[in-house]
Formats: structure tokens, sequence, C-alpha cells
């Protein structure tokens, strides 16, 4: 098992600038096949951004996503977890946080994203979430 969360995080971190339109984000998410972006600027960790905040935050709203930028919907007030964390510790901060994608940072930079689905096939290879994050996307 994976001691350190450099282990594991995902380091093909996708950004995308708070002027981003939440269409071109849609496209960005569909074609790497992710949940989440992170949010940047000038080389600094600005939010974060899933698809529900898409749908809850401007479909729902009647907004048009070709018209309504990132940094209108975005999560601002970002957990976020150090690249030296364990397992363990990651794990500790997504529960408390509640948070399901954090970005792993060393210092100021990110440079990863762990998610719930990269800790359940480490943690317990043979559960329901480790069998859903292994499998292939379903398109």
């Amino acid at each position: 098992m994976a001691d350190g969360i450099a282990e594991i995080m995902n380091t093909g971190v996708r950004t995308v600038t708070p002027d981003t339109t939440l269409r071109e984000t849609a496209e960005i998410m569909r074609d790497e096949d992710v949940g989440d972006l992170v949010v940047t600027s000038s080389g600094h960790l600005r939010g974060m951004l899933t698809d529900r905040d898409i749908v809850v935050r401007c479909v729902a709203e009647g907004d048009a996503p070709a018209m309504v930028r990132v940094g209108e919907v975005c999560s601002t007030e970002v957990v976020t977890v150090p690249r030296q964390s364990s397992v363990k510790d990651a794990v500790h901060t997504m529960r408390t946080a509640t948070v399901r994608r954090p970005p792993v940072v060393d210092d100021d930079e990110v440079i990863g994203v762990v998610t719930m689905g990269d800790l359940a096939q480490v943690v317990d290879e043979r559960s329901a979430q480790a069998d859903v994050s292994a499998a292939a996307p379903n398109r």
C-alpha cells in the first residue's frame, strides 16, 4: 500500500482561469473525462470547479453556460492536501472538510489532485468505490 499522497495523486492537473466560460469547461471535462478543474490565475490557486457546480449554479438557474464565467460559480475556499501528506492524513482532511477531490499542493503550486477513488483503490482495492474508479469511462 502507498504511504504518501504523492504516490497516488493524479498529476495531469487541468486548469482553467476565472474568465473561462462554463461551456468551455464542460467541453474540457467531457474530452478529458474529469469531473473537476482547478481554477488558477497568474499561477495561483483561485478555486475549484466541478461538473455539479455547472449544473447547480448555472444550468438549474436558467443561465447560459456560454455566457457564465468560471469565476462566477466556482468554489473559492479550497481545501488542499500538502504533497508530503500521508494517505491517512489525506483521508482525514477529506472527511473533516467533506471534499471529494482536493488539490495537492507543494507550497503554493498545485501539483496534483487526489480523489476518493484514488484513495479507495489504495486503502481497499476490493471496495465498490475502487471498482467504479478503476472502470473505463462510461461514454
